[in-house]
């Protein structure tokens, strides 16, 4: 007698050629040329149930006329398993209700807050009388069009009625300044990012089985802050990597050093700086602390300062988001930052195909929190508000200006 795997090197070479009846009927006739125990035998080689071989048994006994053979279905009408939304009508509508308990059911489902996975389902189905499996549920809710899907964040929290307008205001402003070769400057302050050898997101090419090892728990004391300047004009970025708070005395400090290092270079014949910000943080629109800081910066370059702030829920739409900050998280994904010089490294390092250049600098200097701008203070300021809401866009004007002005005028 043939062993099992002569038969199942037989049927391997068939398969692709057989359809659902040759291939009992194959069955049908191996099991009978291998006598007693041949159909357990040709089941186990071939995967084709006893049933199937038994069903083709009957049909080689029945040996139909010459002028049939090229007739016969595969499969008699009406024959195979019934449906299970077929048998019993309820079970998709009752699964419905488990999916979406708040709006289709009740909202004391049991499922409410419970993990929604197929065997939960399954056992929550079985409960109310249904006979289902966890992998009918599965083939269900495949049939409905439902997929596993995560969160996607869409919602920006309460919208302000002239969002889209601020969105306009600030493009023409930026676009104004890009023609006339004055700077413009998107600025924010990446997250935190944790020093030492602790988990850093993403996937890097290693040796297979060999994943760089780290700290089990993530509770660094340590923490570096990255405040970014991306130059909308030259496509270049600039990073000030600070260990100490992020205040809006940092956030100015950022982009001085900047100006010091690329800007004035990039635009020696620059008379004004538009800065575009998000509404919140260590440049929010309502820190007096930022706004004197940029006074100082417009008396030391002798600069016009406009400010454009983001309306507020809107940040991810800040062009440092995805013109740099996003580029600098992908060059040092799977990388642990284990130091201040591997974090500035990494930063510098990064580049795009469309020409992105980047540098970076450790800035070690102190900021400390809680500095109060007094209101007499707040009011020497030389600032213009815009007449388009002038809470998100505003000018600072360096003193030197009023100074010469003045002069002038005596004269």
């Amino acid at each position: 007698m043939a062993d099992e795997g002569e038969i199942k090197q037989r049927f391997s070479q068939l398969e692709a050629w057989l359809d659902e009846r040759t291939r009992r009927l194959w069955a049908a006739a191996e099991s009978v040329a291998h006598g007693r125990g041949g159909i357990s035998l040709v089941a186990r080689a071939s995967g084709v149930s006893r049933r199937a071989i038994a069903v083709g048994l009957a049909e080689l006994r029945k040996k139909p006329e010459r002028s049939q053979r090229t007739r016969l279905p595969i499969r008699q009408k009406g024959g195979g398993r019934k449906k299970a939304a077929l048998k019993d009508p309820d079970l998709l509508v009752d699964l419905e209700k488990l999916l979406e308990p708040v709006t289709r059911g009740d909202p004391q489902s049991p499922l409410r807050w419970t993990c929604k996975s197929v065997r939960n389902l399954a056992d929550e189905l079985r409960a109310q009388g249904h006979d289902v499996s966890h992998m009918l549920v599965a083939e269900l809710l495949h049939e409905q069009k439902y997929s596993l899907q995560a969160n996607r964040k869409t919602k920006e929290g309460s919208s302000h009625p002239d969002r889209n307008a601020q969105f306009e205001y600030i493009n023409a402003k930026a676009t104004e300044f890009l023609k006339s070769g004055q700077p413009a400057i998107s600025v924010d302050t990446k997250k935190k990012e944790q020093i030492g050898d602790y988990k850093n997101g993403g996937c890097e090419w290693r040796p297979k089985g060999q994943p760089e090892p780290v700290q089990v728990h993530d509770f660094g004391k340590q923490k570096d802050v990255p405040y970014g300047v991306y130059d909308l004009g030259q496509n270049a970025g600039w990073v000030n990597v600070g260990t100490d708070h992020d205040t809006s005395a940092f956030a100015v400090e950022s982009i001085r050093r900047w100006w010091n290092m690329m800007g004035r270079e990039a635009y020696p014949e620059a008379r004004q700086l538009l800065i575009t910000a998000d509404s919140g943080g260590s440049n929010g629109s309502r820190r007096r602390l930022w706004k004197l800081e940029l006074q100082k910066l417009a008396d030391e370059t002798r600069l016009e300062i406009s400010v454009c702030h983001f309306p507020p829920g809107t940040s991810k739409w800040n062009k440092i988001e995805h013109r740099l900050f996003s580029f600098i998280t992908k060059n040092w994904r799977g990388k642990p930052l284990v130091s201040h010089e591997v974090i500035v490294n990494l930063i510098a390092a990064t580049t795009t195909r469309t020409g992105l250049r980047v540098q970076s600098q450790l800035d070690t200097g102190k900021y400390p929190k809680g500095i109060k701008v007094g209101k007499e203070e707040f009011a020497a300021l030389q600032m213009r508000r815009d007449t388009f809401h002038g809470e998100w866009n505003y000018a600072i004007l360096p003193r030197s200006f009023f100074k010469d002005r003045l002069v002038t005028d005596v004269q």
